[in-house]
């Protein structure tokens, strides 16, 4: 895991008060719909409010007890939730579990790149873990097909594997089976330009694996379930035609519904590193989606247009350097 800069000042605040400007911001109604937020409510009957967050170092660089409390009260909005960037140590990530209703329970896979791990935060309540579960790896006899052509120039790069394997579990919900597949992408070294390079064509080789396993598992006839999304941080700098990740990861039938919040993912608003993709089938129930910008509103005191350097290491070492992307589904 990289280091994130450690706020200088240390900056000191009330997380009843965060907690209270996060919730505001959440059920706020605007003229404009796109400044909305309007994330749903739990517990609607043929409906699950799904979420996927990158929360960056999470257990690499210690926060203290407030911020593990203010990154809580996010989790318990949604139902099911994808966490990516959980340290090899597992310390944050439990006082964060602790902090939840005890109707919440998790999953958690083992490190790999960069001494990460992935894990899901669910709620008991609807939620039920099903009985698939395991890492989606691509085996050396059937690398020779993670290859591809498209227009913005295809990858004749071998593929290596991924560097941290997209993290399986299902879950049923009302008697509805749904196959999760959590991602974190390769980023790679961007030292030189040879090296970002390369780092780049095995992210878009990763992308196109994961495309291509969620098209084949939709289609067995041995298939646990056809309702399968891959969801997590793929590090895709436009969801765009002309992005090749981009390309990649929609080459084999995954969707990116727009979110009507059309901001990026990160804090830096310039990225669309998070994704939720899902499979042809499922596009028609997706019912609503969008990002949680929850950094237009923490840490209010010290927040100023003109310099928001400060305000933005604390953002990003304090919480994360990645926003909370969202989706209701019906099932």
């Amino acid at each position: 895991m990289r280091s994130l800069t450690k706020p200088n000042p240390p900056h000191i605040y009330d997380p009843v008060a965060q907690i209270a400007a996060l919730r505001a911001h959440r059920d706020a109604v605007h003229a404009d719909p796109a400044a909305s937020r309007n994330i749903p409510a739990v517990g609607q009957a043929g409906h699950i409010l799904l979420a996927t967050w990158n929360i960056a170092n999470l257990g690499q660089h210690k926060r203290r007890d407030d911020d593990l409390t203010v990154i809580a009260e996010m989790i318990s909005w949604f139902e099911i939730i994808a966490v990516q960037e959980v340290a090899d140590k597992l310390d944050d990530f439990l006082a964060i579990v602790a902090k939840l209703p005890s109707h919440f329970s998790y999953v958690f896979n083992d490190k790999a790149g960069n001494d990460e791990r992935s894990a899901y935060v669910f709620d008991t309540r609807r939620v039920s873990l099903g009985p698939k579960m395991g890492e989606v790896v691509v085996v050396e006899s059937d690398r020779k097909y993670i290859k591809f052509d498209v227009p913005a120039g295809g990858v004749a790069d071998p593929f290596l594997g991924y560097n941290r394997n997209p993290f399986l579990c299902s879950f049923i919900i009302d008697g509805a089976r749904l196959l999760l597949a959590n991602c974190h992408l390769l980023y790679g070294s961007q030292k030189t330009s040879a090296l970002k390079a390369a780092s780049l064509k095995q992210r878009q080789l990763e992308a196109y694996a994961i495309s291509r396993w969620c098209d084949l598992r939709r289609k067995s006839k041995n298939a646990w379930t056809k309702n399968i999304i891959a969801l997590g941080d793929f590090n895709l700098p436009h969801a765009q035609d002309d992005d090749p990740i981009y390309e990649a990861l929609t080459d084999r039938g995954l969707r990116l519904t727009q979110h009507e919040t059309r901001i990026p993912t990160n804090v830096s608003d310039s990225f669309d590193y998070d994704q939720i993709a899902v499979t042809p089938g499922l596009v028609s129930e997706t019912k609503a989606t969008g990002v949680f910008d929850f950094d237009a509103v923490i840490f209010g005191d010290i927040w100023s247009r003109d310099t928001p350097g400060y305000w933005r290491s604390c953002a990003k070492y304090y919480i994360s350097d990645h926003r909370p992307l969202w989706m209701q589904l019906e099932l």
